[in-house]
């Protein structure tokens, strides 16, 4: 279940990266929580543009996992985001363009276990860059929305190496740059940690700059309220963003996931899922085979898969999504929250926020001791 456990520019891409980013980086006005309380209401509906189309056309793509190079980290990052291009033309060639493809966790950056802080901030993005303007100019060619992982930079975090989820939308401007909300802690052998900065782990200082309601971020667009997470086994944590109105849960994975967790999620908040997986990837030198790679898909609100994966080796899983006749009839979910919300506000899980706000850890073994002597159970 150790769903991290893989081991493992030319003078065009110089050019690219001399252009002017901010001209990419429109802030949404749904992405726009800067200084806002939370968002949401009482009474069962929720907040929605309207929408573009009644029937949404999505591609999820399980695709290669293969870690950018130290020793070359613009040209291989450039290979793995041209090969995420060949597949956005693949997805939008006979069966025509979609109105959404949903890639995996890390289809820029690749992952290794063996990467330190300097090692993973050194392959990592800055957003908007190169990467996301190769990205955005396909989503303008086809008109369709892209999601995506990656390991990030932001000049506004010095020293602090992100895991976020990024939209850009059909125009090819960035919609969404979510931060994954936590990190699972005591769950990876060998009493190691991930160090990378999430939601959690600098809470009141994420607060502080972007609002509460960025917290659970719901990108309302005309193909659907959307939300995106790259975490696992936190039900709170989408039961919370379907209350706030996610009508599309964007869900990203390396190596493994667990499929009861993707269903249920859908099932008890009655929303539609996507869960983009890693493919097996032979021609990633630290591949080893038995991560559990593949079976990506998307899931219904009854908790079924729509379509799924039959596979590990590179796919595209495709399904359409009735988005207007589901908003007529969706509600937020029901919950009693009367008869457990004092439990709720009793309740101390054994790592508390802010945990890495003024120490960062430099790798996982860093990670893993520094944590276990944060402790509260």
């Amino acid at each position: 279940m150790d769903r991290r456990s893989l081991l493992g520019a030319g003078a065009g891409f110089a050019g690219v990266a001399a252009l002017d980013w901010t001209a990419f980086a429109r802030p949404a006005a749904a992405q726009d929580h800067e200084g806002r309380a939370l968002q949401m209401r009482s009474d069962g509906t929720y907040a929605v543009v309207p929408l573009a189309k009644d029937l949404i056309s999505i591609a999820v793509a399980q695709t290669r996992v293969v870690p950018a190079e130290l020793i070359n980290v613009s040209q291989s990052r450039r290979a793995n985001v041209q090969h995420m291009c060949d597949v956005i033309d693949m997805a939008s060639g006979f069966s025509g363009p979609k109105d959404l493809i949903a890639f995996h966790e890390f289809p820029i950056t690749g992952y290794r276990h063996v990467w330190n802080l300097d090692d993973a901030r050194r392959i990592a993005i800055e957003i908007p860059g190169p990467e996301t303007e190769m990205l955005a100019a396909k989503a303008r060619e086809y008109g369709t929305y892209l999601s995506f992982g990656s390991y990030v930079r932001d000049p506004d975090w010095p020293g602090r190496l992100l895991s976020i989820t990024t939209i850009i939308d059909d125009t090819g401007q960035i919609i969404a740059k979510d931060w994954k909300a936590r990190n699972l802690k005591g769950f990876f052998p060998g009493g190691r940690e991930l160090f990378t900065t999430t939601i959690y782990d600098v809470l009141d200082e994420y607060v502080e700059r972007y609002g509460r309601d960025h917290v659970v971020p719901i990108i309302r667009t005309p193909i659907g309220n959307l939300y995106t997470s790259s975490s696992q086994l936190e039900p709170e944590l989408f039961r919370a963003a379907a209350m706030k109105g996610a009508e599309i849960i964007l869900r990203t994975a390396t190596g493994n996931y667990n499929t009861l967790d993707i269903r249920a999620t859908s099932m008890y908040n009655r929303v539609y899922s996507t869960i983009a997986n890693n493919s097996a990837s032979p021609e990633n030198i630290y591949y080893l085979a038995d991560p559990n790679p593949g079976y990506a898909g998307i899931v219904g609100p009854d908790g079924e898969f729509i379509e799924q994966s039959e596979t590990d080796e590179e796919t595209l899983v495709n399904g359409r999504i009735p988005i207007a006749s589901f908003r007529e009839r969706h509600k937020q979910p029901i919950v009693h929250s009367e008869l457990v919300m004092d439990v709720f506000e009793q309740y101390r899980s054994p790592y508390g926020p802010n945990l890495i706000a003024d120490y960062q850890p430099t790798d996982t073994e860093d990670a893993g001791r520094y944590l276990r002597e944060k402790t509260r159970w």
